[in-house]
């Protein structure tokens, strides 16, 4: 299939990348057809006409050449023969025709880049860093950037040259970044501010393995990762992890989360802290493993066997994963408690700059192992009780097997509060379950205070989780500049919800809530506020637009 992105450039903070792209760069028939829906009408066209031949043109059912046919007429085409130039560029360098070919992209990336008067040093130095273990592929790549550079420097075809200042961001040093790997580096940055050894069992799966080998990287932080037999076996080394001390994680997206879900049931019984980051995708069962939808909240919430709650955080940005993998940790740590990450596929994939954060204002998320008795018996003889409960968080004390006179039992049979001994009568049954549920609760206390961004007294209040935060915020300040009242509510915690949310909701006319899955969060905020929470839903495997999103705002303003 035809494999693309899309960049949006900006001289203010953009969280999107963009609704209808107004340049298409189309290195083959097969792109052009893929995408060409997408560009705006009166767009700019790039196409590598070297590859308009009989043969890729036939491919793809082509009866006649789109670049001769006129069917391109509502676009400005401009067709440059990148492959030839491309080798051309390349041959004084020694480079084989067939490896030249390969360097085409930083021709086309070379021909943007002067369009957009785009500085080229830091282009260079990048390819210098990317490529840097072999000389021949820098020096080709390098030369081919310049060539596309110079080709619009020339050509006619160009006419108008376009310059987008830099944004006005907040100082400091910068790099672009994915979900994925700002997530990799959040955990690394959870184990240093728990002062923990980690541990990540992994099965590979798209589009989630990017984190098993970004982890992979950094053993000198402590990390250490082991890609496992299957699904089952990943959670288990996690959990058998967090029993011996160590941040247990475990990485996967839809169909490993239902493959883990004993496991996890079996943490919840145990009281471990154990983090699952699951990076969704289309479903059901291999459903679009490279497409994006979160359509797992509800087996996040509901998909364990048993009253088994836990608590549910969602990344919204690509950058805010590194944040969202922390508080994620923190919670599993100071709770005792299993925890589910939510990320999806469009911010596993997705790059933005990211401000590196001051590591002095990361917080101390470490808590205490027990290391000595904790109570006595009926006869007042000190013992260790592991299911003995803090007055505040109701955690149980963690204690690493080996610890001197703190031996006791462990596993999913129901234990008894306090001393943990296997115990199977109706109260302490109903009794576990209430502390288990009230541990969950209590967790909402240690949020931040819930925020309603924009107008209080809007009639709209459009309220957010995960990734549809990007299309929303543009959409909302959009909105606002066309003097429109809107209000909105992002959510970071799903599980559980703010204590100060269904009061918050009930003070609006009409609730919207946008997500990639068919309402799955508007069907809790029904039942848990009984309010009319209107969705609006998208499951195509592509993320939401800015302007889907403002036609459902007039909708519900006219309706």
């Amino acid at each position: 299939g035809v494999s693309s992105f899309q960049v949006h450039i900006s001289d203010h903070d953009i969280t999107t990348p963009g609704d209808e792209p107004n340049v298409l760069v189309a290195m083959n028939p097969a792109a052009l057809k893929a995408d060409l829906h997408r560009l705006e009408t009166g767009g700019t066209l790039i196409v590598n006409e070297d590859a308009f031949d009989e043969r890729n043109l036939e491919k793809v059912e082509y009866d006649e050449n789109p670049l001769d046919d006129g069917s391109l007429a509502n676009y400005r085409v401009i067709k440059v023969p990148m492959t030839s130039m491309t080798k051309e560029a390349c041959e004084p360098l020694g480079v084989k025709p067939r490896d030249a070919e390969r360097s085409k992209n930083f021709f086309a990336l070379g021909l943007v880049s002067f369009m957009y008067t785009r500085p080229t040093q830091p282009t260079i130095e990048w390819i210098a860093a990317k490529f840097g273990k072999n000389e021949q592929v820098v020096a080709a790549n390098t030369a081919a950037f310049k060539a596309g550079f110079h080709f619009g420097e020339t050509t006619e075809q160009v006419g108008h040259r376009y310059e987008v200042r830099p944004a006005e961001l907040p100082p400091g040093e910068y790099t672009s970044i994915t979900g994925n790997t700002a997530l990799a580096w959040g955990l690394v940055a959870a184990g240093q501010l728990a002062k923990l050894p980690i541990l990540l069992g992994s099965y590979p799966i798209t589009p989630a393995s990017d984190i098993l080998h970004e982890l992979s990287k950094h053993k000198h932080f402590g990390v250490r990762t082991v890609q496992a037999e299957d699904e089952i076996a990943a959670v288990g080394m996690a959990l058998g992890a967090a029993f011996a001390g160590h941040l247990g994680v475990t990485t996967t997206s839809g169909p490993g989360v239902a493959l883990k879900s004993e496991t996890v049931s079996l943490a919840v019984s145990m009281e471990l802290p154990l983090l699952i980051v699951d990076i969704q995708r289309g479903g059901p069962s291999t459903g679009l493993p490279t497409k994006t939808e979160a359509a797992d909240l509800n087996i996040a919430m509901f998909g364990r066997h048993g009253e088994a709650p836990l608590p549910i955080v969602a990344s919204y940005t690509p950058a805010q994963c590194f944040h969202a993998a922390i508080e994620a940790v923190r919670i599993a740590l100071k709770y005792r408690t299993p925890v589910i990450l939510l990320s999806d596929g469009y911010l596993a994939n997705g790059s933005e700059p990211w401000l590196l954060p001051d590591t002095a204002s990361l917080p101390d998320i470490s808590v205490p192992f027990q290391t000595e008795f904790n109570g006595t018996d009926d006869e007042g003889n000190p013992v260790y009780l592991p299911y003995l409960r803090d007055d505040d968080t109701l955690a149980r004390p963690w204690a690493i097997p080996g610890t001197p006179n703190l031996m006791h039992r462990i596993g999913g049979l129901e234990k008894a509060d306090k001393t943990g001994n296997v115990n199977y009568t109706p109260e302490n049954h109903q009794l576990m379950g209430d502390l288990r549920q009230a541990k969950i609760d209590r967790i909402a206390a240690d949020y931040p205070e819930l925020e309603v961004q924009g107008d209080t007294d809007a009639p709209i209040c459009i309220v957010t989780w995960g990734s549809t935060y990007a299309a929303v915020h543009a959409a909302w300040q959009r909105q606002r500049r066309s003097g429109q009242k809107l209000a909105w509510i992002h959510l970071e915690h799903l599980s559980p919800l703010p204590n100060d949310l269904g009061d918050k909701l009930r003070g609006f006319e009409t609730v919207l809530v946008p997500e990639l899955n068919r309402g799955q969060l508007c069907r809790l905020l029904r039942a848990n506020y009984l309010i009319d929470a209107k969705s609006v839903s998208k499951m195509s495997g592509l993320p939401f637009r800015t302007s889907e999103i403002e036609a459902a705002i007039e909708e519900a303003r006219t309706s």
